[in-house]
């Protein structure tokens, strides 16, 4: 026994001798401390965790040579290889964090994400449709952001100094040429398109990204919705019309497809508020749509086709008279189309492709009429015989589409591709006198395109590109190229600058040139953003600068039109923009606060000097608040918004001097406009309901306020008349009914 004994505890020494403790720290790069990380050797039982402060220790009784490996979500794998004798090891370890998309700064100078999912987020989708200013127009909401400008006299987006035909938007990557509806004298139109269709839009007011072009000023990027969540229908009835419509998706949701039509006819909204404007030709729309949504192995086949047609006639007194009328009607058919295909390849390989199809018509037509409503026909002077005219209008546009995106190490990406743009559009013009004069525009217009997502750590990315086209209508090329950096100052707060060059062709309604030697206008801007993005808050702020070289000048040419004569003109804008979302202050309520200062000159078209444009005001400021009283199945929207009177002129050209004139000027009043809608489930919490309703009540300018955006001249005496909306106030009321699928809920968690 003696014996057993000491050889067993001979052992016991000899294995307690052959035991090593490794200990150490770990760390990230910064020397920060990692707690709760796997330390082990491979291909044993032998490890640990860190501790609160990143220290290990344990125990082997391994030997010669192992490999010791430390492993945390979000970093590297660490593995080394170390020599186990019989002495302590101490091995201090640092790892590399992971840039995942999860924690990577996100680019965003000069962009606005309105999207349920992305990071970076400022809007949901349900925001843009909630807005009491916007009335279900995607635009309208847009308009609350800084950046954009109150103007009431004309559809578009106004952004940052630009003029509306400086900002782009795009459907799955398809330029819509005609997103508005067709212009009326004085009267804004809406845009065309439903807010539901889409499930993104990124709004960028400056710096956008090089796979898009022909925007001097800002970019909308609208990605149309996925496979429907499962069979539903819906119908709609309002104070403007009636619509409906069903969505189809396959028992093996792997396809889906739908079709919708809706009929407007502002009669009766007109009854309920006054017009000031003499509708004869009360405005009727009709819009249908159709798509197929095919999903593919690796990706999805989309397809949107729409179809709108309408007829208005409005009638006004004539700025030279004091009995005469200007009687102008519109009919407009616009037809759009548009397939997409997004694919994940193998090796990190993605596929985007588009094309597009789309035409539009204008048949315009102007009678100068005596307070009888008989036409009236003057041959002298000059200006009342060129109130009676017609003009027909028709263009066809396509696009073809391809962009390659190719994943790098990490969430590094290149993409690259091409654009080509065929546009046609045909002017058939009638004088008084019945002379007819036509005239042709045809562009092809190629575009190759590249850019890289470069991410040197997680708080600092690079975003570089560049983009070259040829419009064979100029004969000339541009080479635009565009950058843009991020670095994270906090997890919830950053800063990103952009830099980038943009060009554009010259507007249609000036073609052809009187000169044929024209260049593409450019404008160069400059950005530098602060953002700071929390559950319940976001801030944004930004400072902008941009330079207008190029930009087109108007002459009179040989056939009295006014018409591009060089491109001698220039300009500036800058100033700065603040955005403030909030949640969490007010219990159950949700605001944003905007505000933007402008200071923008140029000299363009027929300025007869750099001057301050009439759709640019100095102070620009909204104010929105969202609240849903869980209670009352109710949600209660408010907007306001404001804005600095805006410059007005009456230029006119002088036949002595050959030249353009300022004839007089000044300052419009303050624009302000205060909306409220209101939103009714009844239906909410009853989860054995077939059909879903939602009531609406929405009035804008609820005040009825002064709204004064400029002021109409006489070219023949010194009258003048304001530009003011065609009613003081807007009331509208509707009921919405889903079948098959709820989503009541989905109004209440975006907006608590």
């Amino acid at each position: 026994m003696k014996k057993l004994f000491t050889f067993v505890l001979s052992f016991v020494s000899l294995a307690v001798a052959a035991q090593v403790t490794i200990s150490g720290k770990l760390t990230d790069t910064k020397n920060k401390a990692i707690k709760g990380a796997s330390i082990t050797i491979i291909d044993s039982y032998d490890g640990t965790t860190t501790d609160s402060l990143g220290n290990f220790s344990f125990v082997t009784t391994e030997t010669g040579e192992k490999y010791i490996a430390a492993t945390m979500t979000g970093y590297l794998e660490y593995k080394a290889k170390i020599n186990i004798q019989t002495t302590n090891i101490i091995q201090n370890i640092a790892i590399k964090e992971l840039i995942t998309e999860l924690n990577a700064v996100v680019i965003t100078a000069g962009a606005f994400e309105a999207s349920d999912k992305k990071k970076g987020t400022v809007l949901s989708s349900l925001d843009i449709v909630t807005t009491a200013s916007a009335n279900g127009d995607i635009t309208g909401a847009l308009k609350t952001l800084p950046g954009t400008q109150q103007v009431g006299e004309s559809e578009g987006l106004f952004v940052r100094g630009g003029s509306a035909t400086e900002s782009k938007i795009f459907i799955d990557g398809s330029l819509v040429n005609n997103f508005f509806y067709s212009s009326l004298p004085g009267v804004a139109t809406r845009g065309r398109f439903n807010p539901f269709l889409f499930k993104g839009t990124v709004f960028s007011t400056g710096g956008y990204s090089a796979l898009y072009g022909q925007a001097l000023s800002a970019a909308l990027l609208l990605e149309s919705a996925d496979l429907p969540e499962r069979t539903q229908a819906d119908l709609g009835v309002s104070v403007v019309g009636i619509g409906g419509g069903f969505q189809k998706l396959a028992k093996n949701k792997k396809v889906g497809y739908g079709v919708s039509y809706n009929y407007t006819n502002v009669a009766l909204a007109f009854l309920l508020n006054k017009q000031d404007v003499d509708f004869f030709k009360t405005p009727v729309f009709h819009q249908a749509d159709a798509n197929f949504r095919i999903k593919t192995k690796k990706g999805i086949i989309k397809f949107y086709g729409y179809l709108s047609g309408n007829k208005t006639g409005l009638r006004n007194v004539d700025i030279d008279s004091i009995t005469l009328k200007n009687a102008f009607t519109i009919t407009n058919l616009n037809i759009f189309q548009n397939i997409s295909w997004k694919e994940n390849l193998s090796h990190g390989w993605k596929i985007n492709t588009a094309l597009s199809l789309s035409t539009n018509k204008d048949d315009i037509n102007n009678e100068l009429q005596d307070a009888n409503k008989n036409k009236q026909q003057f041959f002298t002077p000059i200006g009342y015989a060129g109130k009676n005219f017609s003009l027909v209008s028709k263009a066809l546009y396509t696009q073809a589409r391809l962009v390659f995106d190719k994943r790098l190490k990490g969430i590094n990406t290149i993409r690259f591709g091409t654009d080509y743009f065929y546009s046609k559009e045909k002017t058939s013009f009638t004088l008084f006198n019945g002379s007819k004069f036509e005239d042709i525009a045809i562009d092809n217009l190629n575009a190759i395109f590249a850019e890289s997502d470069l991410y040197l750590t997680k708080d600092i990315a690079l975003k570089i590109g560049s983009r070259l086209e040829h419009s064979t209508l100029m004969n000339k090329w541009n080479i635009a190229p565009r950058s843009s950096i991020a670095y994270k100052l906090t997890n919830t707060s950053q800063v990103s600058f952009a830099y980038g060059l943009f060009y554009q062709n010259p507007e249609r309604r000036f073609l052809p040139a009187i000169n044929n030697n024209l260049k593409f206008s450019q404008a160069a801007h400059y950005i530098l953003q602060y953002q700071k993005i929390s559950k319940d808050r976001i801030l944004r702020s930004e400072i902008f600068y941009k330079k207008y070289n190029d930009l087109f000048k108007t002459d009179i040419g040989s056939n009295g039109r006014e018409s591009i004569a060089n491109n001698n003109g220039y300009g500036f804008a800058k100033g700065f923009e603040v955005f403030w979302r909030d949640k969490k202050t007010i219990k159950n309520l949700d605001y944003w606060i905007s505000y933007s200062y402008l200071d923008t000159k140029r000299n363009f078209l027929n300025f007869p000097t750099e001057i301050t444009p009439s759709f640019a005001a100095t102070h620009t400021a909204s104010f929105v608040s969202k609240k849903f009283v869980t209670k009352w199945k109710t949600g209660f929207n408010l907007s306001y918004n404001f804005a600095t009177g805006r410059p007005f002129y009456n230029i006119g050209y002088d036949n002595v001097q050959t030249k353009y004139i300022i004839k007089e000027e000044g300052k419009t009043i303050n624009y302000n406009s205060l909306s409220f809608s209101m939103n009714y489930l009844p239906n909410l919490g009853k989860p054995n309901k077939k059909i879903f309703l939602v009531w609406v009540l929405g009035v804008s300018n609820v005040l009825g306020q002064q709204q004064v955006f400029g002021y109409n001249f006489s070219q023949l005496n010194n009258n003048r008349a304001p530009i003011t909306p065609p009613s003081k106030r807007f009331a509208f009321m509707a009921c919405f009914m889903s079948f098959g699928i709820d989503r009541t809920q989905d109004a209440i968690n975006n907006n608590l």
